[in-house]
C-alpha cells in the first residue's frame, strides 16, 4: 500500500467508520433486509463516513499541525490536501447514488445524515450546538436503515430517539481525549463549555437513556438481554473512563472513553437484531 493511500485510510477515521458500517449492516440484517439491501445500507453508510472523515481531517489540518498531532496524515503531509478533497466530494456522491438503489425516502435520511456531520466539522465543531449534529447524525441511521425496505412502515419514534441519545453521548465521549489541543486551538463546543466532569456525566446519562429507551421502547416486558445491556450501559463508560484516566496519567491520549460508547453501541444494536423488534 502506497504512503497516500495509507494516509488515506488513517484519514478516514477507520476504527469508528467501520464500527458505524457494522452496527448499520447488524441493524439491517435485523430488520429483515436481503443480502443487496443489507449491502446497499453498508455501502451507503461507508460512503458516509468516508465523506465525514476526511472532511473532519481536511478542516482540521492546520489546527492538528498546531498541536502536533502525528497520527492526523493530512497535518503531517502523508495525505495532500487536494487529496483528500477530491475524496470527500466523490464520497458525498457515492453515499448519495448508492442510497438512492434503495428508496428515495432512505437516500433523503442518508442525505440529512451526511450533511448533518458535515456541519459539525465546520461550522458547529465550535459552538454550544455541536452536540446537535450528532443527534440528528445518528437518529438518521436508524431511520435510514428501516425506511431503506422497501415496503417497510416509518421507524419507531424509540428506535429514532435511542439512536440519538447514543450519538449524543457519543461526542462527549469523543472530544475527552481532546480537550487540551482543542483548548489551544481555540474549539469551544459544548463538551469543552461543560468540561471533563461535566461531559463524562453528559456521555453517560446519555448512553444510559439510550440503552433503557431500547429495552422499554419495544411492545412486551423488558428481556433479561435488555436488563443486562442495562448493566452494561453502566458498567462499560465507567470502566472505559477510569482507564482513560489512567491514560492521562501515564501521558497517553485517553481513548477508552469513546471505545466504550461504541461497544455499547454494538451491545445495544445485538439487543436489537436478537429480540428482532425493530418494526
Amino acid at each position: 500500500m502506497s504512503s497516500s493511500m495509507l494516509g488515506l485510510l488513517k484519514a478516514s477515521h477507520p476504527e469508528p467508520a467501520a464500527a458505524v458500517t457494522v452496527v448499520a449492516g447488524l441493524l439491517a440484517a435485523g430488520v429483515g433486509h436481503r443480502p443487496a439491501g443489507v449491502a446497499a445500507v453498508v455501502g451507503t453508510v461507508l460512503a458516509s463516513q468516508l465523506a465525514v472523515g476526511w472532511s473532519n481531517d481536511l478542516i482540521d489540518a492546520d489546527r492538528d499541525a498546531i498541536v502536533g498531532r502525528t497520527d492526523k496524515p493530512a497535518a503531517t503531509g502523508q495525505v495532500g490536501r487536494r487529496t483528500l478533497g477530491a475524496g470527500v466530494g466523490i464520497a458525498v456522491v457515492a453515499t448519495v447514488l448508492i442510497a438512492l438503489t434503495a428508496t428515495r425516502p432512505a437516500a433523503w435520511c442518508a442525505l440529512l445524515g451526511l450533511l448533518s456531520a458535515l456541519l459539525y466539522n465546520w461550522p458547529l465543531k465550535s459552538t454550544p450546538v455541536s452536540v446537535l449534529p450528532y443527534a440528528v447524525s445518528f437518529g438518521t441511521l436508524p431511520a435510514f436503515v428501516v425506511l431503506a425496505l422497501p415496503g417497510a412502515p416509518a421507524p419507531p419514534a424509540w428506535l429514532v430517539i435511542a439512536a440519538a441519545c447514543l450519538g449524543a453521548g457519543a461526542h462527549f465521549a469523543n472530544v475527552l481525549p481532546d480537550l487540551a489541543d482543542d483548548a489551544r486551538t481555540g474549539v469551544r463546543g459544548l463538551p469543552h463549555r461543560l468540561g471533563p466532569t461535566g461531559s463524562r456525566v453528559a456521555a453517560a446519562g446519555l448512553l444510559l437513556t439510550a440503552t433503557v429507551t431500547l429495552v422499554v421502547g419495544p411492545p412486551g416486558p423488558p428481556s433479561r438481554a435488555g436488563l443486562a445491556a442495562v448493566a452494561a450501559a453502566v458498567l462499560v463508560p465507567a470502566a472505559g473512563w477510569y482507564a482513560g484516566r489512567a491514560a492521562t496519567r501515564a501521558g497517553a491520549r485517553p481513548v477508552a472513553a469513546f471505545r466504550a460508547v461504541m461497544l455499547v453501541a454494538l451491545i445495544d444494536v445485538a439487543l436489537l437484531v436478537a429480540n428482532g423488534r425493530v418494526v
